[in-house]
């Protein structure tokens, strides 16, 4: 009895939830960029407004043959109605250096900068502080910290994030062209001071390990994740390359020296993605998809382990299979749906119906052995569901109100392909080919799954979704070739545009804003139809809103692509319970739209 009551509160409790909850859209006017923009993003906002990052390439030095460039930075301040306030470029205070970002960090925000001197093969990062009221500088270039080369082909990588609890700035960097990789991880407060810079190294090579993820803890403990690679034997003699063998995740102190290593091993699985986090003072938080076989296309289960912050002991692990048969009912599928199973039953029907009248030919009876021979094997594979997608990647992982996690994924994967033409040669010159290299985006199904302080699920959620983004990387004439997608920890690509997820969380709400194909306003869970998506500025952006108590989803169309600047929800940022991202439609002929757009929960 105790347990219905409980239930009925928590449902009393969604619904009205549900019922408070007020969705806006804003749009602002078309921004103007500079020539050669390259960039627009959202850097942050307070209660004065909007603070964006024009980011485009400026001359630095004309030579007679040629140019080189550098790149330059704008800060745009708009209101809460999204009209502009004031424009600020930078190319005075940038005079000698290369603009790299605006970083905010609390109340402040910072422009960061950096130089390089061929002469010593050195580069600095320096930074400034930014009068956020004028976006006058307030205080001048101090210096951060600085990488030498040893070679000139040694490439120096560095990305600047946050600790985690979002107080300090991190600045993570490595030479890479050694054998093996060192990396340097170094803290800074607001007032630019710097604690001792960390360093590490490990024992793989180079080319077989790559870093993923960094996490500098609050108790100043650092966790390198990284995945590590094999030489595999090719289909052709004496050819090799590099497979995914396993996760590597370790935790070092504040003198670089590690502590402690995660196991990631769980009974011969095969982990595909795992992301590592860390909130408040909370323990660590791992989770992982994993598949029964290494060369397996599909997700088998789920792992989840609880870490202590300070040695890197596994305080639990919940291990738990997941597939198609832990999914809510499917009894909402659209009703064109129905039909077509509908119709393809009657035709199944009329099929059989054939065979028994030719029964007693012999034909028909070695067609109907065959057949049924493939039904058993058909019926010993629905003994065991499928899986999902091991392209699913970790996207967001919530703490709920009950001690539990909240865990959203969407399938992901890119590829490249070379298009090839042959142009004959004329007056006995010889013909030459050209090649065209694309790099395609593919973001698809989302799931969703609860689960609860003790390690069990309480539910599980898909829903349907594709989305294709291609863009033209490479072309030249001789023979076409492949592009490497890098994705790792220092990968400063912010591709793909269209494709992807926009969150916001709310209560016990979770907000997922999405561009999609108008005909999928129905598509809220597994077993639909969905249309690919891939010309978005004729699609429709949509939010979906899930309940984390009980999963259940609804969604709505937010607004038309086919009327904004179409919107790019996975780049947006999110700042308490509104959604700020950039909309950007190219046109062949006429001119660039750009525009700024709020979606907000209340």
């Amino acid at each position: 009895m105790k347990s219905i009551y409980l239930y009925l509160l928590t449902l009393t409790i969604s619904i009205s939830s549900l019922a408070q909850q007020k969705i806006s859209t804003k749009w602002g006017e078309d921004i103007r960029l500079k020539k050669g923009s390259t960039d627009l993003k959202v850097v942050c906002s307070d209660k004065s407004g909007i603070y964006l990052q024009e980011a485009h390439i400026k001359l630095k030095v004309y030579y007679l043959f040629g140019a080189t460039f550098r790149g330059s930075g704008t800060l745009i301040k708009m209101n809460a109605d999204l009209s502009e306030i004031y424009r600020h470029n930078y190319d005075k205070e940038l005079r000698g250096k290369e603009f790299e970002q605006f970083f905010p960090l609390g109340d402040d925000l910072f422009i960061i900068a950096s130089v390089y001197s061929r002469s010593d093969r050195m580069m600095e990062l320096f930074a400034g502080k930014v009068d956020k009221a004028s976006g006058d500088l307030t205080i001048r270039w101090q210096q951060l910290t600085s990488f030498r080369q040893e070679y000139k082909t040694d490439k120096i990588e560095f990305k600047l994030t946050y600790n985690a609890d979002s107080t300090k700035m991190v600045v993570v960097s490595s030479v890479q062209g050694k054998e093996r990789n060192q990396y340097t991880v170094q803290e800074f407060d607001n007032k630019l001071k710097g604690a001792k810079p960390v360093v590490i190294s490990n024992e793989f090579e180079a080319k077989k390990y790559q870093l993923e993820d960094v996490i500098y803890t609050i108790n100043h403990k650092l966790i390198l994740v990284g995945r590590t690679y094999e030489y595999e034997e090719g289909k052709r003699k004496k050819e090799k390359f590099l497979d995914f063998s396993h996760y590597n995740i370790r935790m070092y102190d504040e003198s670089g020296k590690q502590t402690s290593e995660i196991n990631t091993e769980i009974n011969g699985k095969w982990l595909n993605s795992t992301r590592l986090l860390q909130e408040k003072n909370q323990d660590l938080i791992l989770a992982a998809f994993y598949s029964n076989e290494k060369k397996s296309k599909r997700v088998n289960g789920l792992l989840v382990q609880r870490i202590d912050a300070n040695t890197g002991a596994v305080i639990s692990t919940y291990d738990k299979v997941i597939n198609e048969s832990m999914l809510s009912s499917k009894d909402n599928i659209e009703e064109d749906d129905k039909e077509d199973d509908k119709e393809a039953t009657n035709t199944k029907k009329n099929k059989d119906k054939e065979q028994e009248k030719n029964k007693d030919s012999k034909n028909a009876k070695d067609s109907k052995k065959a057949k049924d021979s493939k039904k058993e094997d058909k019926k010993d594979d629905k003994d065991e569901p499928e899986g999902f997608s091991k392209y699913m990647k970790f996207k967001k992982i919530f703490y709920t109100s009950d001690g539990g996690l909240m865990i959203l994924a969407e399938g992901y994967e890119s590829h490249t392909y070379t298009y090839s033409s042959y142009t004959p040669g004329t007056n006995g010159a010889p013909g030459m080919w050209t090649s065209t290299t694309y790099q395609v985006y593919t973001n698809g199904d989302i799931l969703m799954c609860k689960v609860a302080a003790k390690g069990e699920i309480d539910w599980l959620q898909v829903v349907p979704k594709s989305q294709i983004e291609r863009y033209q990387v490479g072309s030249g004439r001789g023979p076409g070739g492949g592009v490497n997608s890098n994705q790792g920890f220092f990968d400063a690509l912010n591709l793909p545009f269209y494709c992807g997820l926009g969150v916001i969380r709310s209560g016990t709400n979770m907000y997922l804003v999405m561009n999609d194909n108008p005909k999928n306003a129905g598509v809220t869970q597994s077993g639909q139809k969905v249309k690919t998506v891939k010309t978005f500025r004729k699609s429709d952006c949509f939010m979906l809103t899930v309940d984390e108590l009980t999963g259940k989803i609804s969604r709505k169309v937010l607004f038309s692509n086919r009327g904004v600047p179409t919107a790019m929800p996975k780049q947006g940022a999110v700042i308490g319970n509104d959604l700020y991202l950039v909309g950007r439609t190219d046109k062949m002929f006429g001119k660039t739209r750009v525009a700024v757009g709020k979606i907000s929960v209340k």
